[in-house]
């Protein structure tokens, strides 16, 4: 089988949804299975329904409704008859969320983001499988947390791979599926989900799992680029990656690939393409056993909203493994991603992330121990085969408050 993921750019509005029908006339789709992400910025407006919800918001129902039209109007932009029976299904959906808001008894942010963000997904493949068998193009509509399981770690969660494998592996490569990214099921049937961005991710678990040929990732840029071109306006497509190079590159923040979609993938050799949903000429890029980088060339990371913290010991002690063992313990019991560390004698500085919103509860458990210090809102730059032309170039962009250096990869601390 094939699979190909797109994403919520890519079926962003009726226009670009009738354009995913021109890929899979252009490529075909016999023995395929296509992931598809959650409409434009839709995992963002349902973010926002989750956060009026917890807060008590009166904003909720003004959420709501403005995601329900947001979708009522692609509906109407795509199907000529109105009196689809999508409509009713869209509702329906609608009237399982707020059934979830009515009865719902945990106070665990975590738990009911999970229970609600993956409407998104549900409604744009229900929507577009719905729309493609109008027009001839026979879908089979799978619901992904019958397939794949995970625990039940909210928002982040760990996929059961002996049990995935068996549900996935009775799938008929006969037929054309589409299916929900993102989202999985834990032990009692209750929705998690794998991380922002992971509909890439459930792609690679589908394609492991089926022995595929390929999976594509369809962008509406032309492939993997050096550099994010919102922020460098000198960018080179990078015609060929290793998927140890790939690897790395997610590792250190580049979103084009989620970190966790390329082993599953490496593990059975099956190329991952990255390749531009409006120009389908162009092959994009390549990751696979293939030469490390081609071309040649510095490859810049940027991960914004970072927290720069700097920690010594309350006596002035050397910074040793006790020391680091006891912070990298509060470090997790936060869920605080760590991006770069730098350690001396007498101090220790990380680079963190705070996608759950846990620094302040962090902080204040640390300063009892420690005396720490810190900056908000720093930028982290990760160069690849860098040169110095490189690392001027980057250097320019504000004051360096930390630089590190290993073989090939230069990481710089910015404000």
């Amino acid at each position: 089988m094939k699979i190909f993921k797109f994403g919520g750019a890519s079926v962003k509005d009726a226009d670009t949804i009738k354009n995913v029908v021109k890929v899979l006339k252009n490529e075909g789709f016999k023995n395929t299975l296509i992931v598809i992400s959650a409409m434009g910025k839709m995992t963002n407006a349902f973010e926002k329904i989750v956060d009026a919800y917890y807060n008590n918001s009166e904003d909720l129902a003004t959420n709501i409704n403005s995601v329900r039209n947001f979708h009522i109007t692609i509906i109407e932009n795509l199907f000529e008859d109105k009196k689809q029976p999508i409509l009713f299904e869209l509702e329906l959906l609608f009237g399982q969320l707020s059934g979830f808001l009515a009865i719902n008894k945990s106070a665990n942010y975590n738990y009911i983001y999970d229970q609600v963000v993956g409407y998104g997904e549900l409604l744009s493949t229900k929507i577009i499988s719905s729309y493609l068998n109008t027009i001839g193009i026979l879908t089979k509509w799978i619901d992904v947390r019958d397939f794949i399981k995970t625990d039940v770690s909210y928002r982040n969660a760990t996929v059961n791979w002996q049990e995935t494998k068996v549900n996935i592996q009775i799938l008929d490569s006969q037929n054309l599926y589409i299916t929900q990214g993102f989202l999985g099921a834990d032990s009692k049937g209750k929705t998690t989900t794998l991380g922002r961005e992971g509909s890439d991710y459930t792609a690679a678990i589908f394609a492991h799992c089926l022995g595929a040929e390929s999976v594509t990732i369809w962008k509406d840029v032309d492939g993997v680029l050096n550099a994010d071109p919102r922020y460098f306006k000198e960018t080179v497509l990078l015609n060929q990656i290793s998927y140890n190079e790939a690897i790395e590159m997610a590792f250190y923040g580049a979103s084009v690939i989620h970190p966790k979609t390329l082993k599953p993938l490496e593990n059975k050799n099956i190329p991952l393409y990255v390749r531009s949903f409006y120009n389908l000429k162009n092959k994009g890029t390549t990751v696979g056993k293939v030469p490390n980088l081609l071309p040649e060339t510095p490859c810049f990371i940027l991960k914004n909203k970072q927290i720069l913290v700097s920690i010594t010991a309350l006596d002035f002690s050397f910074m040793v493994e006790h020391n680091l063992s006891d912070i990298f313990k509060i470090l997790h019991n936060y869920k605080l991603k760590v991006n770069l560390i730098q350690n001396s004698a007498l101090s220790f500085s990380v680079c963190l992330e705070d996608k759950f919103n846990n620094f302040e509860a962090f902080l204040s458990q640390i300063v009892s121990k420690y005396n720490v210090t810190f900056v908000s809102n720093v930028a982290l730059y990760t160069i690849r085969h860098a040169n110095q032309k490189a690392i001027d170039l980057v250097e320019k962009k504000g004051t360096v408050l930390l630089k590190q250096s290993t073989k090939g990869t230069v990481q710089l601390i910015m404000q």
